[in-house]
């Protein structure tokens, strides 16, 4: 097959969809792939080093997306990416659809075959262990940001996470006790604050109560329970997901209102629209905005500012789908559990669920979208619910 990996243009986006050592590992099962001169430069990889890895340079995204059977890349595609995709192609990379109406129409439109790393399940159709990588990363740089956010000279309270001796620690909040959650907990527990992990599933609150040993606190997160969890907090870690679907609005902006002054919020969910009310996307060189005296940090792409950590990774959880939609195209969809939970968009079709009751669309289920041919309708003419 032939393999796209064009540069990332999103803003402060550093990433690159394969790694020079992902692309050898391509080659070696006799696929051709192209990468987009500079593309690497972010996790100072070289053209060389690419060429090394057996790659064809190409100068333009044009030439990528026209050339190439399959295009693999970390953000979703930009306005001037999805109007160069195409029917029959592939396209594997990070979607966020359910929060981004424009994108969902642009891949209907294509005709393209999406498949969005946030939503590829598990061999056993359980887990995300695509988005887990990343949710790791955004976990531990969620509380980084925080304890930045809350420094004086950025508006925040003035407050040091872990206290220090006579002066007691900031009050920490966590929404979500998942893969991003339990990162944040972690590293706000591990710097000295004072933290509560919040979450929904009895299960999941009883092994965070047995990781953490009495170093965390856990509350079932009632709207009671979050409200004073959030008006007595500093600093409020937002990790809420709903595969798939658009993030729950959990903190309101009466509960803005009656938050201490100068405390942050860090709002990891954005990419699924956000589950604060007030969120935003915001950008790495922008990174924080101010809301009725609170810090908003609310950056899309929270991994990105650290491209070699979360490029690896990253390339780590993708390299066996990607390798196993190279050898088989489309079949290793119907083959795999996996990569059929990952379906979004087919032949302007939506796949998921989830994303289709998110945006307002009818959902095609997966095998029956795989097993049709070529959509004779655009995907405007899809009925809506």
């Amino acid at each position: 097959m032939r393999i796209g990996v064009p540069a990332e243009i999103k803003e402060s986006e550093y990433r690159v969809g394969l790694t020079p050592e992902a692309v050898r590992e391509f080659v070696a099962a006799g696929h051709d792939v192209s990468v987009q001169t500079g593309a690497g430069s972010g996790i100072n990889a070289s053209d060389q080093a690419y060429i090394a890895a057996g790659a064809t340079i190409t100068g333009t995204s044009a030439e990528i997306f026209s050339d190439s059977e399959m295009i693999i890349k970390v953000k979703e595609p930009q306005e001037s990416e999805w109007t160069r995709l195409r029917e029959g192609q592939i396209l594997f990379a990070f979607l966020h659809l359910a929060a981004d109406l424009a994108q969902a129409k642009g891949l209907l439109g294509s005709g393209c075959t999406a498949i969005a790393y946030e939503t590829v399940t598990g061999p056993d159709g359980q887990g995300l262990p695509l988005l887990a990588p990343m949710s790791e990363v955004a976990g531990r740089l969620s509380i980084e940001a925080a304890g930045a956010a809350l420094q004086s000279h950025n508006g925040g309270r003035g407050i040091l996470l872990g206290g220090v001796p006579g002066v007691p620690p900031a009050k920490v909040a966590v929404l979500g006790g998942g893969v991003a959650g339990t990162q944040a907990a972690r590293m706000a527990v591990g710097l000295g604050a004072d933290v509560t992990i919040l979450d929904r599933s009895l299960p999941r609150l009883r092994l965070l109560d047995e990781l953490f040993q009495g170093r965390a606190k856990t509350r079932f997160a009632t709207v009671a329970a979050i409200e004073e969890a959030v008006c007595a907090a500093d600093a409020i870690i937002g990790a809420v997901l709903i595969p798939g679907a658009a993030a729950p609005k959990l903190v309101t902006k009466q509960m803005l209102r009656e938050m201490k002054k100068g405390a942050v919020l860090v709002d990891i969910s954005i990419d699924q629209g956000g589950c604060f009310e007030t969120s935003h996307p915001t950008t790495h060189a922008h990174p924080t905005f101010l809301k009725d005296g609170v810090v908003h940090y609310c950056v899309a792409n929270i991994p990105g500012a650290v491209p070699m950590t979360s490029a690896q990774a990253l390339n780590n959880a993708t390299l066996p789908y990607g390798l196993a939609l190279a050898a088989e195209g489309l079949g290793a969809i119907m083959k795999t559990p996996g990569l059929r939970g990952g379906l979004n968009v087919h032949r302007g079709q939506i796949t998921h669920p989830a994303i289709a009751t998110s945006l307002g669309f009818a959902a095609t289920p997966p095998e029956e979208a795989l097993s049709q041919r070529a959509a004779s309708a655009p995907a405007f003419a899809l009925e809506l619910r």
